[in-house]
């Protein structure tokens, strides 16, 4: 079952059971797919035998349980992440599957336009101030965090990173792996990092005011700090910090740019072509772009991307660059809508119409735009 996910791409296995059978998941380029169904009969041995490798309470089936173990799969090393809990018709287990022989990508290959590379690239020569990337559990945030750091002078500055977990290995890069039942969380590994001389602190994810004061406080005191935060948009991740208890002016100042990123399927290259769109995907596209598109490349299936029409992920992007401008708003206590706008005036390129450029490029399908970049506002 794990070589057959690494053959398919997988990023996840849901072992799941049902009514009356065991049911088999793989989550694709962001998708699940239904691969296997089993007989009830298998699964407290699959469970057990997944519960042994992870280091689990085997004999514990009430309360939910995590743990990880490794193997190798056609030279590659593949680390496993282990989820389990307790449903109505037995255990569930969820299994997230990293591949550690993979390095990290470059800012060129995570999805970047060449004029939106050029403004990450330059919040990240700022000598000190705050970077996020901002969206929902899935979005890549981790991977252009890596990217970020990737392209960063590694041997003439001190880069050193707080993760859970910690997902990748950089050789000149001092990496922390947040240990809670050891009294290492992002806040006090965050408060250490500060006294270690630090040129470029990377904090895996904001998730409390403890974590959230600190880092700005860093980024306040002559450190680049990039980080990642749950919100929409990029407006909606600076009203997530004062959610979090910081003030307005502390994250005026501290707060270099933001980036908001969503995963979109690429079309697969193998079984590409042009195809009439269905009318609801040329009508958001023209609302976004302003100008009519019918036709568009789209997958018809094939063996490469297991008939799905998609092969591989990419990044779509919304970029804040915080001017003096949106400087003076923050502090004076605007609202969401009226910086939104504020921004779009001043040259921000919406997620949304990120995505319908890269669907006009012919990298992505209007659909998967609509599926990812459009929220409830």
């Amino acid at each position: 079952m794990l070589d057959d996910a690494i053959k398919a791409r997988a990023s996840d296995i849901h072992i799941e059971p049902d009514d009356n059978k065991l049911r088999i998941r793989f989550r694709i380029d962001g998708i699940l797919h239904e691969v296997a169904s089993l007989p009830l009969t298998v699964h407290n041995g699959i469970i057990s035998r997944i519960k042994i490798l992870s280091d689990m309470n085997i004999a514990d089936h009430r309360r939910p349980q995590d743990g990880q173990f490794s193997f190798d799969s056609d030279n590659k090393y593949i680390d496993v992440r282990v989820a389990t809990v307790n449903t109505v018709n037995g255990e569930m287990a969820v299994l997230r599957l990293l591949d550690k022989s993979v390095a990290a990508l470059a800012l060129p290959q995570v999805g970047f336009l060449r004029e939106s590379q050029e403004m990450f690239e330059q919040m990240l020569m700022m000598p000190y101030g705050m970077v996020l990337i901002s969206g929902p559990t899935g979005a890549g945030k981790t991977t252009t965090l890596y990217a970020a750091v990737n392209s960063l002078d590694q041997v003439g500055k001190n880069i050193i990173t707080v993760e859970d977990p910690v997902e990748y290995h950089f050789s000149n890069i001092n990496q922390i792996q947040v240990n809670v039942k050891a009294g290492l969380t992002f806040a006090s590994g965050l408060r250490a990092i500060v006294r270690l001389d630090p040129d470029v602190i990377l904090v895996g994810e904001i998730r409390d005011s403890e974590t959230a004061l600190i880092a700005v406080q860093s980024a306040l005191t002559g450190h680049l700090v990039l980080s990642s935060v749950h919100a929409n948009d990029t407006v909606g991740a600076v009203f997530r910090l004062i959610d979090l208890g910081v003030e307005p002016f502390l994250i005026s100042s501290a707060l270099i740019g933001i980036v908001a990123q969503r995963m979109v399927r690429r079309v697969c290259p193998h079984c590409a072509r042009k195809v009439t769109a269905p009318l609801v995907e040329q009508i958001a596209y023209e609302k976004e772009m302003g100008e009519a598109k019918a036709e568009f490349m789209y997958g018809e299936g094939c063996k490469v991307c297991v008939y799905t029409g998609y092969l591989g992920r990419t990044a779509i992007f919304e970029i804040l660059m915080i001017t003096d401008n949106i400087r003076r708003m923050i502090v004076g206590g605007s609202s969401n809508t009226d910086i939104k706008a504020a921004a779009l005036s001043e040259g921000m390129v919406p997620i949304a119409r990120y995505g319908m450029m890269q669907a006009k490029a012919g990298i992505t399908t209007p659909y998967e735009v609509l599926r990812n970049a459009y929220t409830i506002s």
